[in-house]
């Protein structure tokens, strides 16, 4: 039971702390580049993927013990910090505003960006 209670611990720990960063990101992001595509969406998007697929690439590799860094890092922080249901309402925003490309240019560059960062990380971390 202790086991299970620290890793739920370490989960909240993580998740709350990728919740205040995906939140701080966009909005700095987004105050950037403005909000004609959700581009802080996608940032931590790639981002998250990158540094997800770095996290299993070294925990694959056994640099990494798979406890506590998967539910600390990889389910907690980086499942806070990335966000598909973000994704999914902004996508959905501009799809009932009649933004047809816009839309498409968001889940196009959300899916290959991702995709490449996290193919980018696995081949980084590869022995």
């Amino acid at each position: 039971m202790t086991h299970t209670l620290t890793l739920y611990l370490f989960i909240a720990s993580g998740g709350a702390v990728g919740a205040c960063l995906r939140f701080f990101c966009t909005g700095l992001i987004d105050s950037w580049f403005g909000k004609a595509l959700p581009f802080g969406t996608l940032a931590v998007n790639v981002v998250g993927s990158f540094l997800l697929a770095t996290l299993y690439g070294f925990i694959e590799r056994g640099d990494l013990a798979e406890q506590p860094y998967r539910a600390l890092i990889g389910v907690g922080l980086l499942g806070a910090l990335t966000t598909f249901s973000t994704f999914t309402i902004e996508t959905l925003t501009l799809l009932e505003n009649g933004l047809w490309l816009k839309a498409l240019a968001n889940i196009l560059l959300n899916v290959c960006a991702c995709l490449l960062a996290a193919w980018l990380a696995v081949e980084l971390t590869k022995g």
